[in-house]
């Protein structure tokens, strides 16, 4: 190594390369040069406040890391294999700059705080980014269900048809669901979003310093008390990955739906050609290659989660080393989740949904038998006995190859003499849906008020948060 580390006075030879290449982790955290500043500055002017350090001497630090944090966003600043992590890469160019002043900076708190706070202002932004793309998403789907409100189709369980349902009551599900992963992105902001900064290295610090004046500063809800608690946990980073992983789950549910969707087999679906890859050998493919890679990142965000879990599981209080490894499990789980989050919001943006053919699949199947057992119990049969002879009438149907539409009064009431002529009105499928009356089921009304409902929420989507500095 070139120079001195600036841990490095009780020692009396430099880390040897090899140990310095193993260890080094500015490949990864430099992409926290922003927090790891703004961190700093808040920290600085604390110290002046508290008359730890000059005003001077806190105001030439400011004014040398704003320029520091220009150098690196321009590439001026090269961050790498030279320098052990962000931090030290900043406070070695800091004292480069102003000199033995520099060094004034890390007054009353350690690598350990330091990174923690890093980290959670990362989160913290991440977090808000990640929430403003879940609710494009959102957004998105609510467009499609009210440009197909009317449009019937298939509701399946088991993947066997079960009855129709409104492709905009299939949709809005998905709506639903992103809606608390959104709440769960919420709730892990609100608990990362405490200072850990002024634990030091994990035991407080002997200077006067002010802790609630960084926190205040950095616009966190307040700050981490423990300060053994504030340097050797990484919950936050944990829980960020557990929502992400919901979030993937929800996401790979729907690209797998996606997937059938625009089979021959199901013919649902017309992915966008711009959003549709072909074959290298067979002309004729149109494959819906986005969505079986958000399908497949899934396993990617699962696979940080376990990592952030496994690298946790069994340390000691207070920091050990092991934990500079949490950082790129949590980059991979937030980018994934984001791109995936946006790339499907894109792609269906750019497909169309084969209305006639969905509506031709309900007309051609028995999924208003459930009408029958219903009709027959309004009638005044126990549910048990009108199953049974709703039962009887689909082992008809299916034998003779027929469906509901085939049958006359006279064939329904060989099985009940309890129909009347009007029971056809109730096997036909849109006026099924139509006969639904539950709050949040899949009938016309129901879903105009959900989608009334999801509009309103969706107005008030939080922007994404204003880079740090």
């Amino acid at each position: 190594m070139s120079q001195q580390a600036l841990w490095g006075g009780r020692f009396k030879e430099s880390l040897a390369d090899i140990a310095h290449r193993f260890s080094s982790s500015i490949d990864v955290d430099g992409k926290l040069y922003r927090e790891d500043i703004a961190g700093s500055m808040a920290h600085v002017a604390m110290l002046a406040v508290t008359g730890v350090i000059a005003p001077a001497e806190a105001e030439e630090i400011r004014a040398a890391l704003l320029e520091i944090r220009d150098e690196i966003a321009s590439g001026a600043m090269e961050l790498d294999g030279r320098f052990e992590d962000i931090h030290m890469a900043i406070e070695g160019r800091l004292i480069q700059k102003i000199g033995p002043a520099g060094g004034r900076l890390h007054t009353g708190r350690s690598r350990n705080d330091q990174v923690a706070l890093d980290e959670r202002l990362y989160i913290r932004s991440a977090l808000d980014g990640l929430s403003a793309a879940v609710g494009r998403l959102q957004s998105v789907l609510v467009d499609a269900a009210e440009a197909n409100a009317d449009v019937l189709m298939p509701g399946y369980t088991h993947m066997q048809r079960a009855q129709p349902v409104l492709l905009a009551h299939h949709l809005l599900a998905y709506v639903a669901m992103l809606d608390r992963d959104r709440e769960r992105l919420a709730d892990c902001r609100r608990r990362a979003n405490r200072s850990p900064l002024g634990a030091a290295a994990f035991a407080g610090t002997s200077f006067p310093i002010d802790r609630e004046m960084v926190a205040e500063g950095l616009e966190f809800d307040g700050i981490v008390e423990n300060s053994i608690d504030a340097v050797s946990d990484r919950d936050y980073f944990i829980e960020a990955a557990s929502a992400c992983s919901i979030a993937m789950m929800h996401l790979s549910r729907l690209a797998e739906e996606i997937v059938l969707w625009a089979t021959k087999e199901f013919g649902f679906i017309d992915i966008g050609d711009a959003f549709a890859t072909g074959s290298s050998i067979m002309p004729q493919k149109k494959n819906p290659d986005m969505a079986e890679l958000v399908r497949g990142k899934t396993g990617r965000v699962y696979g940080a989660l376990v990592s952030l879990l496994t690298l946790m599981k069994g340390l000691p209080l207070a920091y050990n080393r092991d934990m500079q490894e949490d950082k790129a499990p949590m980059f991979e789980a937030i980018g994934t989740t984001r791109d995936c989050m946006e790339i499907m919001a894109h792609m269906l943006e750019n497909s169309s949904f084969r209305r006639e053919r969905m509506e031709r699949e309900v007309r051609d199947d028995l999924s208003t038998a459930t009408e029958l057992a219903d009709y027959l119990v309004r009638a005044g049969l126990p549910f048990r006995d009108a199953h049974a002879v709703a039962g009887r009438v689909v082992g008809h149907c299916v034998e003779n190859g027929s469906t509901f539409e085939d049958l006359s009064l006279e064939d329904l009431r060989a099985f009940s003499p309890t129909f009347e002529k009007d029971i056809f009105d109730y096997l036909i499928p849109r006026k099924s849906v139509e006969q639904k009356r539950s709050a949040g089921s899949s009938s016309p009304a129901q879903v105009a008020l959900q989608l009334a409902r999801w509009r309103e929420r969706l107005a008030v989507i939080e922007p994404v948060a204003p880079e740090l500095g």
